[in-house]
């Protein structure tokens, strides 16, 4: 049986890696300690070929579900949309996120 042992704190994440390309993943591990794993290239994968990286942008989340459905949308968003997220312009998210016959997209 699980204790209480307050909130858990959930990161998504987004890495901007040597060859210019952006990875989103997610942690329940201190975040400083996550980057640090891409960093040294510790469980291989997409960022250990794409060293050194940086972290762009995070959000912290308290409930799982939340953190897993933020980082699968944001897996999906296109690179123009990510640098608005990164940059906090949110008013281009939401012009990125209409599609051509003006209908906008439900993410």
């Amino acid at each position: 049986m699980r204790t209480w042992c307050g909130p858990l704190n959930i990161y998504v994440y987004m890495l901007l890696c040597r060859d210019g390309s952006y990875y989103v993943g997610s942690t329940r591990a201190a975040l400083e300690r996550r980057i640090g794993e891409h960093q040294a290239g510790t469980y291989g994968g997409y960022t250990s070929r794409r060293r050194p990286v940086r972290l762009v942008w995070h959000q912290e989340f308290q409930q799982i579900t939340d953190a897993i459905a933020v980082e699968r949308q944001l897996k999906g968003w296109g690179r123009a949309k990510k640098e608005a997220l990164i940059r906090g312009e949110w008013e281009m998210i939401r012009k990125l996120s209409t599609r051509r016959g003006g209908q906008e997209v439900k993410e």
